[in-house]
């Protein structure tokens, strides 16, 4: 569940990112299009740069602007990789951590999904939290925001430069109008990167895949709802970063998740994990052999006395 808020956390800051960036690309309507103004920090100091390499791709070494596209959108995405990948190295630690640490955060687990009150979950709650603590897990997954803010001007200035770079909209590529949409190109975009949110419940347990399986087709949902009224200019773009999606997710898989493993297999070895204990004293309600050896005597001297008043009668 947490995992899954997490999700859907980082899917909305990176929308309201792009959208609060749109704002430093100021446009305006001329002949009934909206095009740049040419105001604006993103717009002068990335994407008038990136329209420049797009049209020297395109018209000096004669690439044409699909190619040019693709090419400037694979340079800008390398130059970014290493903040995607450490942003993932964050958010993979602190997974797999809370996967070594799973025998002792599962019985907290299991205390709360069986709590039959909500002071019982709301304990079990604050107990799993002080674990985490005890064991330096972070509670947010190490989603980390400065990695994903440094990115997202890049981002936007893609998206606005194979969107306005003068040519782009009059091109061909494979058969597609560069200035129009393409719904081929955006199934074909879907498709990427629902391999890629399937690709990244690899290896995750069967309880959270479950959690996870609805979010699966969040990003590929909201890529078609971006990619579908967009001229394929842009398409290229998204087709590309789908790519590189899939690319940086094996990376993770593959490089990132083993290497972290050992790391922390490693670090526990050295500090092994702490169970959290309860400072709340609990009432002792077993009597002591003192205490039953009283009520033992007292017994038998109730006994005889109940069987001398007998006699007597």
């Amino acid at each position: 569940m947490k995992k899954k808020l997490n999700r859907v956390l980082l899917s909305g800051l990176s929308l309201s990112m792009l959208l609060f960036l749109a704002g430093c690309v100021q446009t305006t309507k001329k002949n009934g299009q909206i095009v740049p103004t040419g105001d604006g920090w993103v717009y002068n100091l990335l994407v008038k740069p990136m329209g420049a390499v797009i049209q020297y791709f395109a018209n000096d070494l004669g690439l044409g602007f699909g190619i040019a596209v693709i090419l400037v959108t694979i340079i800008v995405r390398f130059l970014i990789l290493p903040l995607g990948l450490y942003q993932s190295w964050k958010a993979s630690y602190q997974s797999e951590k809370m996967a070594y640490l799973k025998p002792i955060f599962e019985p907290i687990n299991e205390r709360m999904r069986n709590a039959s009150t909500q002071e019982e979950k709301l304990a079990a709650q604050t107990e799993l939290m002080a674990a985490q603590k005890e064991n330096g897990v972070s509670p947010f997954g190490g989603i980390g925001c400065l990695p994903l803010i440094i990115q997202m001007p890049f981002f936007t200035a893609m998206y606005y430069a194979a969107r306005f770079t003068d040519g782009v909209s009059e091109s061909t590529f494979l058969g597609m109008n560069l200035g129009e949409r393409s719904l081929a190109l955006t199934a074909i975009i879907a498709v990427l990167y629902f391999g890629q949110s399937w690709l990244s419940m690899y290896g995750v347990p069967e309880e959270q895949k479950a959690q996870m399986k609805s979010m699966m087709y969040v990003t590929p949902l909201m890529m078609i709802f971006m990619s579908i009224n967009l001229p394929a200019g842009v398409g290229l773009y998204w087709l590309v970063g789908g790519f590189f999606s899939i690319f940086q997710q094996l990376i993770t898989m593959y490089v990132i998740k083993p290497r972290l493993r050992k790391k922390i297999a490693a670090e526990f070895e050295k500090n092994p994990p702490k169970a959290y204990k309860s400072t709340k004293a609990r009432k002792d309600v077993t009597q002591t052999n003192n205490q039953q050896t009283q009520l033992a005597i007292s017994t038998k001297s109730n006994k005889r006395r109940n069987a001398g008043k007998q006699r007597k009668r």
